[in-house]
């Protein structure tokens, strides 16, 4: 039957004083402030960027501004205060997806649209749970965290490189616009392609618009009519934000 030698159960216990001394080291209430301002601030700053500068400038849409501001940043909010609790990060991002499938659910979203709000939730994402500050003098009896320049300064670059990445796919479509709208056509013998310059020609003279390309989609014969998306160069301010309604409900 073999012994346990003394010195063993010493260093166990030293060891484990060790990790107790490690678990102990937590941020300070100022240290908790400045981690939550520095991220608040930092996400605001770039969503407002990208909402003002980029989306807005052409879009002009208020209930989208303020939905992407106020959604960005209750996501970052929430991101971390969860973090500081045992709530996994899974569950935050699967209460916010709940959250888009009961109310979004309810308007088509334009693609344009859904893809900064994907944007701006991924970078809520990264901006809260960036480390600001790091642990030091783990070897010592007494860690403690400090201000970590380098996480900031990736947290930094990443931001920046989203607004560039949006910054140049805007100024591309600010240079080549383009729109589309849906329109009910009757007159049915010119949705054919060898009369496709007479369809264009006519949809300018009656709406104004000069159709770069068409599409033709669902053709009713009993009633003469076609449903036709047609492409366009919108003008300068120019907004498009009911080119899908196709019909208007009747009253009951």
């Amino acid at each position: 039957m073999s012994s346990i030698d003394p010195s063993d159960a010493v260093i166990n216990d030293s060891e484990l004083i060790d990790i107790q001394h490690l678990s102990d080291a937590v941020l300070s209430t100022s240290q908790n402030l400045t981690e939550l301002f520095v991220k608040f601030f930092v996400n605001l700053l770039v969503c407002w960027t990208l909402v003002h500068c980029f989306y807005y400038r052409k879009s002009h849409r208020q209930d989208y501004y303020f939905t992407f501001l106020t959604f960005s940043s209750a996501m970052l909010l929430l991101l971390y205060m969860m973090g500081n609790v045992e709530v996994g990060v899974g569950l935050t991002l699967g209460l916010f997806a709940i959250f888009g499938i009961i109310r979004y659910r309810t308007e088509t979203i334009p693609i344009h649209e859904m893809t900064y709000l994907f944007v701006i939730i991924a970078l809520a994402a990264v901006n809260g749970l960036a480390p600001v500050f790091q642990l030091t003098n783990v070897e010592s009896a007494n860690p403690s965290y400090e201000l970590s320049t380098g996480s900031i300064l990736i947290m930094v670059i990443s931001n920046l490189l989203a607004i560039c990445l949006i910054g140049i796919l805007e100024t591309e479509r600010l240079v080549h616009p383009t729109a589309s709208k849906l329109i009910l056509y009757d007159k049915i013998d010119l949705i054919t392609p060898e009369r496709r310059s007479e369809l264009i020609r006519d949809i300018k003279q009656r709406t104004g618009i000069e159709a770069t390309h068409v599409e033709i989609g669902h053709i009713d014969l009993l009633k003469d009519a076609a449903f036709i998306k047609i492409y366009y160069s919108p003008q300068k301010g120019e907004t498009n934000t009911i080119a899908d309604i196709t019909k208007l409900k009747q009253p009951a």
